[in-house]
């Protein structure tokens, strides 16, 4: 069995240098696992591990406040507070290098904050060293009393990104650089039917164009991982599109959407994406599963753990090369931190992690979060399977 292990150690005046940025860094654009909606709305992607630290004391300070009974009247039970921040973002991401650019985000109740969960947006453009031009734009709202939950991942980017092959026993000499523009458009909305359970239903769209090595990599471009896979399922090398839908069900217990500290979400989803389906390269399909749980390891909550289990399981037909399931390419880039994005990619993915959370003062302007987590994927071609090998990261990080 093989393990790779990377520890990352992030110094705590590096989280004060860069705590101004915003989430949707560079590559993909934040709390520990589940706190997907607006906790992860406020991450940045600077450096792994840091972003969780930086946005729970950022949202400790600023949290929106509670309406009082008169301004609940007022709103007549639509929006009853807000806080958002907006400003220019700088950042580094080893994928992308130095970004700049600007990004805002917002956090708000459509509902009596005591039975509506919080709603986020979050936006940002951004122009990195490696001549990337990033464009995220991403909702979680939910409305009055959660009868409604909509999701929203969009993103144009003019990127490129290491790719190594599939599998998780890949190395780094394996790495060629691809450059290519990314259209995505994924859209879902949930709806509660019975006290915390939901039933969902989306429309995906994933569009990689122009797609081609950097000017370093020319030579080994036709024997490159993803040109060898491509071309053994006859897909087109300049474009490669997945277009199709979802249905899904999922549990939220949480105490809250925000730095939860107890409860627990699980959900179930399963993707078709179908060839012809608005120009779609293939049919195939996939099922994601995850779990997110919160533990208090002291009365105050201010000691606790969060544990993030998920898996992204291709059942059947053939996937377009980047749209196979890989590291860090969930909806906010948080997963696999301490490795880039697309470092490991494969046609089923596992992953695990545990992170303790110390908030340190009271209210909440210094935290401290360390993290471990692992991940394990598939390489149908050469006969790897999940749990051959394994990825390892930790890494600490304060704000």
């Amino acid at each position: 069995m093989c393990l790779n292990v990377r520890v990352a150690l992030v110094a705590s005046a590096f989280a004060i240098v860069t705590a101004g940025v915003a989430a949707a860094a560079p590559q993909t654009p934040p709390e520990a696992p589940g706190d997907a909606r607006a906790a992860e709305a406020t991450r940045a992607t600077a450096r792994p591990g840091l972003r969780d630290c930086r946005a729970d004391a950022g949202h400790l300070r600023h949290p929106p406040r509670a309406p009082t009974q008169a301004a609940q009247g007022r709103a007549g039970g639509r929006v009853q507070a807000a806080h958002g921040r907006r400003g220019a973002v700088i950042s580094y991401n080893p994928a992308s290098g130095v970004g700049i650019g600007a990004a805002g985000n917002v956090a708000f109740f459509k509902g009596f904050p005591q039975t509506t969960s919080i709603s986020s947006v979050v936006a940002s453009l951004i122009v990195t060293s490696k001549k990337q031009l990033l464009f995220n734009g991403k909702f979680d709202i939910a409305t009055a009393d959660n009868r409604w939950v909509l999701h929203g991942d969009n993103r144009v980017y003019f990127t490129s990104q290491d790719t190594y092959g599939l599998g998780t026993s890949t190395t780094p000499d394996d790495q060629l650089n691809t450059k290519y523009d990314f259209l995505r458009f994924y859209e879902t909305a949930y709806r509660r039917v019975y006290r915390r359970l939901y039933v969902g239903a989306g429309l995906l769209y994933n569009l990689h164009s122009d797609v081609r090595p950097d000017e370093e990599f020319e030579s080994a471009w036709p024997d490159s991982p993803y040109v060898t896979y491509s071309q053994a399922r006859g897909f087109d090398l300049d474009s490669q599109t997945s277009a199709g839908t979802s249905v899904s069900v999922l549990v939220d217990s949480r105490d809250g959407a925000i730095n939860p500290s107890a409860g627990w979400y699980a959900g179930l989803e399963y993707q078709a994406f179908f060839e012809g389906f608005l120009g779609g390269t293939s049919s195939w399909q996939q099922l994601n599963l995850e779990t997110r749980t919160y533990f208090r390891l002291s009365g105050d909550a201010r000691h606790r753990l969060a544990v993030w289990l998920f898996g992204n399981l291709v059942t059947g037909g053939e996937v377009p090369y980047f749209d196979l399931p890989a590291t860090s390419m969930d909806t906010y880039g948080r997963a696999g931190r301490g490795y880039i994005q697309g470092r490991f990619r494969g046609q089923r993915l596992a992953y695990g992690e545990i992170e303790y959370r110390w908030t340190v003062k009271r209210n909440g302007l210094l935290g401290i979060v360390a993290f471990l987590n692992t991940e394990t994927l598939s390489n149908e071609d050469t006969g790897e399977r999940l749990f051959d090998s394994f990825a390892t990261a930790g890494a600490s990080a304060c704000a």
